[in-house]
């Protein structure tokens, strides 16, 4: 299930501004969907988000969740998330691979945020730099 899905059957009101992208776009990229709301997918994402505390996500992050298809609510992957993001704080990492099932989140620790994520055949053929730590949960 999508988060929007998850939102609508939940009937939560998203309200968020997600601020203006500047520089070059990598691809063409079309104006982002929205639900009945008028809501993007960030915008519901950041605002469940922020209802649960824990990590951000980037831009980038959240354009991937959304291309990806990626469900961070299959299997409280958003909470498994925080505690990995937290195993690694404790041990002094700056910059993590959390690893989830078949999902992977790059985080910035030091920041609590996450730059970037992958998933199933995505995650095939990549190497993951500028990370101190990987935590599998």
């Amino acid at each position: 299930m999508l988060l929007s899905d998850y939102l609508k059957i939940n009937n939560r009101q998203v309200n968020i501004s997600t601020g203006q992208v500047t520089g070059t776009p990598e691809t063409s990229v079309s104006a982002p969907k929205k639900n009945e709301n008028g809501e993007s997918f960030a915008e519901a994402l950041r605002r469940e988000i922020s209802n649960k505390g824990g990590v951000e996500f980037s831009g980038h992050a959240m354009r991937r969740i959304e291309s990806r298809s990626i469900d961070i609510t299959e299997n409280d992957k958003l909470g498994r998330l925080n505690r990995g993001v937290e195993m690694a704080a404790r041990k002094g990492s700056s910059d993590a691979l959390v690893l989830i099932d078949s999902t992977a989140f790059v985080v910035s620790v030091k920041n609590n945020k996450v730059i970037t994520t992958l998933s199933g055949d995505d995650l095939a053929g990549n190497v993951f730099t500028n990370i101190d730590s990987t935590i599998i949960i």
